[in-house]
């Protein structure tokens, strides 16, 4: 159980200013969309460099056929560790194609079954069994859930079991707090402008594992 910082809108400057202080306290980092776009290879490269042996994550969010999503996941597989991608594509030349070009290039897959945002009520939820079953055909390593709704990790860690990893946006801004998602069954809260945005990202990434251990230990979860 841990914590994945979510590098989104930041500058290569300000993302290696905050990696070299907090590197050693996260178990992740998750680098967003925005980021990819504005900066190039070698920027991706300075990063990993300052925080190795860590589970770099492309948040690529990739929804569409399965080649495109493939095409797409070679640009940048040599710089991640794993990617993310939505489940609602379906399988069939879709999910099928990502998920073994993931397997032949050894990429973990993380799988969103549902948001964090409040529109993800709108749709997403509606369709959440169907999501949670092509997960569970996929088989990716990981999935989505947020943190915003303990009860969806709850439905979904208990329904999919132990071995996959649940990784859970939505601490901070978006109203969850640090270890709500932990106690619910997530492996890792992803956390982003609660770090990002601070004045102190090393004293807030701190609080938030403190945050963390004290609301296991409510929900009788020991921490690593």
């Amino acid at each position: 159980m841990g914590l994945i910082l979510a590098i989104d809108d930041l500058s290569v400057k300000k993302a290696l200013e905050i990696l070299n202080d907090v590197c050693d306290y996260v178990d992740g980092i998750k680098i967003g969309i925005p980021f990819l776009i504005r900066n190039s290879s070698s920027d991706l490269k300075s990063l990993k460099t300052s925080c190795t042996k860590k589970l770099w994550i492309a948040d690529l969010k990739l929804a569409d056929i399965g080649y495109i999503m493939v095409r797409t996941t070679d640009l940048i597989a040599g710089f991640f560790d794993a990617i993310i991608a939505h489940s609602f594509v379906g399988i069939k030349n879709g999910l099928d194609e990502l998920a073994r070009y993931c397997d032949e290039n050894g990429l973990k897959l993380v799988l969103v079954a549902t948001m964090s945002h409040e529109g993800a009520k709108e749709l997403y939820d509606f369709a959440l069994i169907r999501m949670r079953d092509i997960v569970k055909q996929v088989n990716p390593w990981g999935l989505v859930a947020p943190a915003t709704r303990p009860e969806v990790i709850y439905f979904l860690r208990r329904t999919l079991g132990s071995k996959i990893k649940i990784l859970s946006p939505g601490i901070g801004p978006q109203g969850a707090l640090p270890g709500e998602a932990l106690c619910a069954g997530s492996n890792y809260e992803i956390v982003g402008r609660l770090i990002t945005r601070s004045n102190s990202p090393l004293k807030a990434v701190q609080e938030i594992i403190s945050a963390q251990k004290r609301k296991l230990r409510e929900c009788g979860i020991n921490m690593r």
